[in-house]
């Protein structure tokens, strides 16, 4: 393949998606002065028996690309064409990849509040999906802890613990569990697995001599130098050099892909983590996203808690998904908050045989209308748990003494409490096939706004066809093409919701609006427990309208600018519209009796237009 040393020289696109069933490939070319999506394809994943070869389930889905484009991408040996002669290959392929089981890893601190939850943030955001945590202070005896590294191997172990400077006993005892474990890698048999070391600096020596000769040690600087200080990048970028290296490698294909790929393949959770901060801090705003799939559910977020710094965080809630993991999400969300999202009354054992009939065919998609509701109550609950989950992971460095004044006492606040602030998120972004392939694109409105409860005025987007992995690689190629079909055609720009926060003693007003719409000005009250919509679409160049609005909500509630006070701000608009949400947060159904609960619910639906009426009657 061609490299460049200008990015601007790159006009043609092709980037690839390795699931773990499904291949995504997707061509961009730049046309008119823009980078534009040109056509998607897709074909199943091939790194298992019988093919045992990744490349080809790539090649399938870029065959598909070529009949529906018309661009001829590789030539009669099957390699791409490069560079592009007219009508003719691509200048630049890249790729991610999950197939395989994507990266797993386990890591293992001192204490587990501290340097192992800082290393489990660094193996979070390089996009593993972390199988455990080993700790001095886990409560489970040194045996057990060796046992269960035996037993979970995993691809590649992160080792941390204690401040540079700082005590060194404690870490080389860790290593010392890791080496009398003599733990094996997932794939392969033939090499040593990757360990990689990023504690107290004066451990280093003797981490590297009690393991050196079992394992692959690389050592990186430390990922809390000091207590009050988190430095996440070198054990991230190590973790991506290891995935390529060592697991990417053992993989069945993966070193023809790699020779293929002009850049690192990355995993695929890394990848869409990349895009989101990448869009937070193009606009200098505050995001979460969220990719819901059948087995685990991701959020990823960029919060600024002092006003100015972006933070990133991703979580991975291995046991909450669509299909295969739904009755998890039943066991931890219990049956009466699944059902409080349903606008009927179903019997407790009907429910129960819906569930595990989805775990045994994962792949069947509702039926009938019912069955619609019943998912995307689910869906609800398993994006609601997940995001509970994220926020006690996305949390300010625990450990750390902060000096408190009697204020701070009066607010109850304290050392390791979370960065997300739903006031001041500006963007909530769905993906994921009960999100994206919802049959309206109010129901995406609606499950978003039910499961994360967003606060004051915030955006609402979802990935119209899982584009966010591929582009979030091409983030680190070619930026400029990366956010404009991110924002052109990955994006389905929803509209806004805007929730007062807070709740009233009665049934009565929340706030007073006014929105100044295309087609005229609409202004009224909101009330207690009500939610309303109003159109507001999107350009002929596919980006939202903007409205000017006032709202005034009632003394106690607030849409942004404190308890009681009017704020005037601008609404982005989308295919859905404004939602005006008078629920009151936190939002609680459990005082209405039953028969309410249903009837407020199909309300709602009616108002937004979710479900057909008829469906509701």
């Amino acid at each position: 393949m061609a490299k460049f040393d200008n990015p601007d020289d790159i006009k043609v696109i092709v980037a690839t998606d390795c699931g773990s069933t499904t291949t995504k490939a997707i061509l961009i070319e730049y046309q008119n002065g823009e980078y534009r999506l040109i056509s998607r394809g897709e074909a199943p994943t091939t790194v298992e028996a019988p093919f045992e070869d990744v490349t080809m389930g790539v090649l399938n889905a870029v065959a598909e690309l070529e009949e529906l484009s018309g661009r001829k991408l590789l030539d009669e040996n099957d390699r791409f064409i490069s560079p592009t002669q007219g009508e003719i290959g691509t200048d630049v392929y890249i790729s991610t990849s999950s197939a395989g089981g994507g990266l797993q890893m386990m890591v293992a601190g001192v204490v587990r509040s501290m340097t192992a939850e800082s290393a489990e943030r660094a193996a979070l955001g390089a996009g593993a999906i972390v199988m455990d945590v080993i700790a001095s202070n886990d409560k489970r005896l040194p045996h057990e802890q060796i046992e269960r590294i035996r037993h979970l191997r995993p691809d590649m172990i992160l080792l941390s613990g204690g401040i540079d400077g700082g005590t060194t006993t404690h870490v080389v005892e860790i290593a010392e569990l890791v080496s009398a474990a003599d733990p094996r890698p997932r794939l392969g048999s033939s090499y040593k697995l990757p360990i990689i070391y990023a504690g107290n600096k004066d451990a280093a020596k003797a981490v590297e001599q009690t393991l050196s000769e079992k394992v692959d040690l690389r050592t990186v600087d430390n990922l809390r130098p000091v207590l009050e200080m988190e430095n996440l990048a070198p054990a991230r970028e190590e973790i991506h050099e290891l995935f390529m290296e060592h697991v990417m490698a053992q993989a069945p294909g993966y070193k023809k892909l790699m020779s293929w790929a002009d850049a690192p393949i990355m995993p695929t959770p890394g990848a869409v983590g990349l895009i989101i901060q990448e869009i937070a801090n193009k606009y200098g705003i505050e995001a979460v996203g969220v990719d819901i799939g059948g087995a685990t559910t991701d959020v990823f977020s960029v919060f600024r808690p002092d006003g100015k710094t972006p933070e990133f965080n991703r979580t991975v809630s291995a046991n909450l998904g669509m299909s295969y993991s739904i009755s998890n999400v039943f066991a931890e969300a219990t049956l009466p908050m699944v059902m409080r999202w349903a606008p009927f009354i179903i019997e407790e054992r009907d429910l129960r045989n819906r569930v595990k009939n989805k775990m045994i065919r994962p792949t069947t998609i509702p039926q009938s209308m019912q069955e619609l509701m019943f998912e995307q109550a689910v869906a609800k609950e398993a994006l609601r748990l997940a995001f509970i989950q994220h926020k006690s992971f996305a949390t300010v460095l625990k450990g750390v003494q902060q000096q408190r004044t009697i204020a701070d006492a009066f607010e109850q606040s304290t050392s390791g409490g979370t960065i997300v602030n739903m006031m001041t998120l500006n963007m909530l972004i769905g993906s994921g096939g009960v999100l994206s392939h919802a049959p309206r694109r109010q129901q995406s409105a609606l499950m978003l706004i039910d499961a994360f409860m967003p606060e004051g005025v915030t955006r609402l987007a979802v990935d119209s066809i899982f584009m966010m992995p591929q582009l979030g690689v091409l983030t680190e190629v070619q930026n400029k093409a990366a956010t404009e079909v991110f924002e052109k055609d990955c994006l389905i720009h929803l509209g806004s919701c805007v929730a007062p926060k807070g709740t009233l003693k009665k049934p009565g007003s929340v706030m007073k609006y006014t929105i100044d719409l295309p087609d005229g000005s609409v202004s009224g009250t909101l009330n207690h427990l009500e939610m309303k919509l109003f159109k507001l679409g999107l350009q002929d160049n596919g980006l939202p309208q903007m409205a000017h609005a006032v709202f005034e909500p009632e003394r106690g509630l607030d849409v942004g600018a404190g308890p009681g006070n009017k704020i005037e701000t601008e609404l982005h608009g989308g295919v859905v519209g404004i939602i005006l949400d008078g629920r009151g947060r936190p939002f609680d159904l459990s005082s209405l009796s039953e028969a309410d609960r249903v009837s407020y619910l199909k309300k709602w639906m009616i108002e937004l237009d979710i479900y057909p009426a008829e469906a509701l009657d």
